[in-house]
Order: structure tokens, then sequence, then C-alpha cells
């Protein structure tokens, strides 16, 4: 298993609906590429368990621009009261 924490910024992305992300920051996405042939189930995501506060799920990480993205689920938001504009200390859980 890897474990990976950081603090990072909530932000909106417009794709087809608007969602709320973190990025990973550089260095720790670089460790995530480096065993992501390991845990890819295709297209380049990488399912992960994450952590904000006393909220946990199962998303998948998405590469986009040499880094990752963590979608904050909804039930996270309500949860834990997150917004866009918000900093928030994440952990991610990848099974090697």
């Amino acid at each position: 298993m890897m474990v990976i924490e950081f603090k990072g910024k909530i932000f909106q992305w417009r794709g087809p609906a608007p969602y709320l992300f973190v990025a990973v920051p550089e260095k720790e996405s670089a460790n995530i590429k480096a065993v992501s042939n390991l845990v890819t189930y295709g297209w380049g995501v990488i399912p992960v368990m994450v952590k904000v506060g006393k909220t946990e799920w199962k998303t998948s990480l998405f590469p986009k621009d040499g880094r990752y993205l963590v979608p904050i689920k909804m039930l996270a938001q309500k949860a834990e009261k997150l917004n866009e504009g918000d900093e928030v200390r994440l952990r991610l859980e990848l099974n090697l």
C-alpha cells in the first residue's frame, strides 16, 4: 500500500458537469506515476481511497497536465462542509 498525504485547494473544473477537485502536488504525482502501471485499470485512472477530515470514500485519480486530480465527492462536500476555494488536507491510499 502507498499512502500519500498533502494539502491542496479545492477548485471547480467545468467538464461535462461542474465538479470539485484537488490537484495532487507535482512530487506526489510523480510518485503515483512511478507505480501507475501496477494499479491503473485503464485510461491512466488510478483507484484510491481518499480521506478528508473524518470522511472516507473510494474514487479514481484522473491524470491531467502531468499531475493527478482527486474528485471531491458530494458526500464529502456535505459531510465536511467543503466548498470551492477551501484548502484541505487529503490522505490517499493506493493498493499496490
